[in-house]
């Protein structure tokens, strides 16, 4: 039987690196706008009489059809990325870092759709307060403008606390159960 070579580099990994896991992202967002200016940008063009109205009446439509357009593909892209043979994204590929359950093994698709759920909940807070700040809704501005604060606020501790263990661990690698090693 040979061995599973992933549990014999488990002595060799070590966590990834603060600053490494930073500029993965930084790939991942170049990404991210190719997609926004090539496809949503191309989309916006050719379908502005339909989209138009979506985005200019009800926050709930608005905020449906900016999930679809960006948030959904965009949680995608992680999902079945951090989940791939590759472990990990472009970015983490291009850095080197690869994401893994507790054990060193690969996640599965149920871990990496709640990783990325939880990495991305802030950005959909605050999507729901920035619809209701541009529509006109039943919440205060007052409201919204704490609801936006949480959001800022979830991110920050997202971005501080890998700073506050050894393992360099998020908040949402804590929840699913994973670690980012290099």
């Amino acid at each position: 039987m040979q061995a599973d070579p992933q549990q014999e580099n488990l002595g060799t990994m070590h966590c990834a690196p603060f600053k490494t896991r930073i500029y993965a992202f930084l790939l991942d967002y170049l990404v991210f706008a190719f997609y926004g200016v090539l496809v949503v940008g191309s989309i916006s063009l050719v379908f502005k009489s339909i989209l138009t109205p979506l985005f200019s009446g009800s926050p709930v439509i608005a905020e449906l059809t900016g999930f679809l357009l960006l948030t959904l593909p965009v949680s995608l892209y992680f999902i079945l990325c951090e989940r791939s043979k590759w472990q990990g994204t472009w970015g983490k590929k291009k850095m080197s870092i690869r994401v893994m359950d507790s054990a060193g093994k690969r996640i599965g698709l149920g871990r990496s759709t709640v990783r990325t759920a939880i990495k991305f909940l802030p950005w959909e807070v605050a999507h729901f307060g920035m619809w209701r700040l541009i529509h006109p809704t039943v919440f205060s501005e007052i409201s919204i403008m704490v609801i936006l604060y949480v959001a800022m606020f979830t991110v920050l501790i997202y971005l501080l606390s890998p700073l506050s263990n050894k393992k360099r661990r998020t908040i949402y690698d804590w929840i699913a159960g994973t670690k980012v090693v290099s």
